[in-house]
């Protein structure tokens, strides 16, 4: 029997049977985007050292400048450590994170002010010796302590307008004062002592000790600015006015230390005080 060819056996043989026709992929049919690599993990931003020892700094200037202006305003003992806090904005607890406790801040208060004007003063006096040639005047010493002071307040901005009344607080506290200003100024008072006395060779040490006695009381009322003078003078004057304190200090002091000292050489020889 001769066998018949369907149309299902020539698709057997063609291999085309119950299978779906493969369609050719054309230009225009999308393709699948590859997956890109990985990313590695983000890790979050740290600060760096660099960037902490910053904060950390001004963190510190922001708490002494607040603790400067409030201790020039009420002095130490008008001060707590919940003030200086509110006057930063912050909580008392980053007060004592930086600091031991009040007398602490007041310490570092004094610390950071204190040695740049003592130092320029004293930087100021040898520039005079050196500039005298070894022969000072009253006055010519007293402008190079006095003078080089008032310009360290005139023109350092309100910090340290703050940090002078201050120190005109404590140069007139009993009990602690002294020490405060002993420990931090005693170096170039006696180095302003020393020049008076190369100018007044015949002036007692009594005498000079005395008249520096007068010219730091001048300074540090001055540096007050307790507003009195502008009261007196009926605005005439101005207790901040730095500079026209410095036109006239020195020469006033002079004047007072050159007249002191000579009338009491003149006393002690048995002579009549020059007139």
């Amino acid at each position: 029997m001769a066998a018949v060819f369907t149309t299902e056996t020539a698709d057997r043989f063609s291999g085309a049977s119950n299978r779906a026709e493969v369609q050719p992929m054309s230009e225009t049919t999308p393709k699948t985007a590859p997956k890109p690599p990985a990313r590695p993990a983000t890790k979050p931003a740290t600060r760096t050292p660099r960037r902490k020892a910053e904060q950390r700094a001004e963190s510190l200037e922001q708490i002494l400048d607040a603790a400067e202006e409030l201790f020039s305003r009420h002095g130490l003992h008008g001060v707590t450590v919940r003030d200086i806090a509110d006057k930063v904005g912050v909580h008392k607890s980053l007060i004592h994170y930086y600091f031991t406790d009040k007398q602490d801040v007041f310490d570092k208060v004094m610390a950071r002010r204190a040695p740049v004007t003592s130092g320029r003063r004293m930087e100021a006096l040898d520039a005079y010796e050196i500039a005298c040639g070894g022969k000072p005047t009253v006055e010519g010493a007293l402008r190079a302590f006095l003078d080089t002071d008032l310009d360290t307040y005139s023109t350092g901005g309100e910090g340290w307008r703050n940090f002078g009344a201050l120190s005109a607080q404590i140069n007139n506290t009993p009990v602690w004062g002294a020490e405060v200003m002993d420990r931090l100024y005693d170096p170039v008072v006696l180095r302003l002592i020393g020049l008076l006395k190369a100018a007044m060779p015949e002036s007692s040490d009594e005498d000079i000790f005395w008249g520096y006695h007068f010219v730091t009381g001048a300074l540090t009322l001055s540096l007050a600015r307790t507003g009195r003078i502008d009261h007196l003078s009926g605005g005439l004057c101005r207790s901040d006015d730095f500079e026209a304190i410095k036109e006239r200090m020195a020469a006033f002091m002079a004047f007072g230390f050159v007249g002191i000292c000579k009338s009491r050489a003149a006393e002690r020889l048995g002579a009549a005080p020059p007139g």
